[in-house]
């Protein structure tokens, strides 16, 4: 079947023992998806409020907030009608969708934590030319940087993978990505092999750039007192975040070359998901117990949350007597 047929339908992997824990399954990851959401949006409300925020480097951290819930929404509202409904089909566009918007999100994270390390090596490393290097209009620039490459990348990804002609209808994965598409025709894949060849050598390359520059950063930081305090409050979370989603990608890339053969089914499972289930908590929360005013934040908030919930039982209570 020709994958300009319509409807081509293909077929999902369906989670282990779906029958008996559906439900369970379900609120498992709305619970995820809501957490991911909150942890997100405040992170990025707070600095939007605090005027003591509005630096380069907590801009470009609410960007890659923002990029976590733009990723996150490509899998979980998906994951979510698939348990509710336990139907684990979907159409090859919005599969090839799906793809662009998961994938195009973890480009888009290395560009922006790219962006981050080149923050904190000026700051740290040359501080007196922060100013001057970090303007406003260098900010834009960087930030439409880590939002045009890597979609521009997911873009050309989706259209290569979507005008391929398919005899395979099933996705050994509960998401769809570009090499499980790829997976299913039956004929050369070298224009998609070189494509994303491209695509390694140029992440790869950004990559390169932040251990390089945290090389410099750590150099820097023995000879002063106050640059290990800068680095252990603002690059410390950037590292963890960067360790964090480098083995993240390691794990898909071990589960896409083995996960249907070597791998027992369980790690399959966990292989699967962790690259669109810990990134977006990760990082802000990371990032979001190290900054002061989130923190601050998030308490008075439960704080308020706690008072109200409390002064509504008991007036209810009163009403009832």
């Amino acid at each position: 079947m020709d994958n300009m047929s319509y409807p081509l339908i293909l077929t999902l992997m369906v989670p282990k023992e779906t029958k008996s824990y559906r439900h369970v399954y379900f609120i498992c990851f709305l619970a995820l998806y809501l957490f991911i959401l909150f942890i997100n949006v405040v992170v990025v409300v707070v600095i939007i409020m605090e005027k003591a925020l509005h630096e380069p480097m907590y801009i470009f951290l609410s960007h890659l907030c923002v990029n976590g819930v733009y990723g996150a929404t490509g899998f979980y509202p998906k994951i979510l009608s698939d348990l509710i409904l336990d139907s684990y089909v979907i159409s090859f566009h919005m599969c090839a969708l799906q793809t662009y918007v998961i994938y195009s999100s973890l480009l888009s994270e290395i560009t922006i934590l790219t962006v981050m390390s080149y923050d904190r090596y000026v700051a740290i490393c040359k501080p007196l030319d922060y100013n001057s290097k970090l303007t406003k209009n260098t900010c834009v620039k960087l930030i439409l940087f880590s939002w045009i490459v890597p979609n521009f990348f997911g873009v050309i990804a989706a259209l290569l993978a979507n005008l391929r002609s398919v005899c395979k209808y099933h996705i050994d994965k509960l998401y769809c990505d570009n090499w499980s598409i790829v997976k299913l025709s039956c004929v050369s894949s070298v224009v998609n092999n070189v494509f994303g060849y491209a695509i390694t050598v140029t992440f790869v390359t950004f990559i390169v750039f932040i251990i390089v520059s945290y090389v410099k950063l750590i150099s820097a930081c023995k000879a002063s007192l106050e640059n290990r305090r800068k680095f252990w409050q603002t690059c410390l979370p950037h590292i963890l975040s960067l360790i964090n989603f480098t083995f993240a990608l390691l794990f898909d890339f071990m589960y896409n070359r083995y996960g249907s053969n070597d791998i027992p089914e369980s790690l399959r499972h966990f292989l699967a998901l962790e690259l669109v289930i810990v990134p977006p908590i990760f990082s802000p929360l990371i990032y979001g117990l190290n900054i002061r005013a989130v923190r601050k934040r998030v308490f008075t908030s439960c704080v308020a949350a706690k008072e109200n919930i409390s002064q509504k039982v008991h007036n209810l209570i009163v009403y009832k007597n």
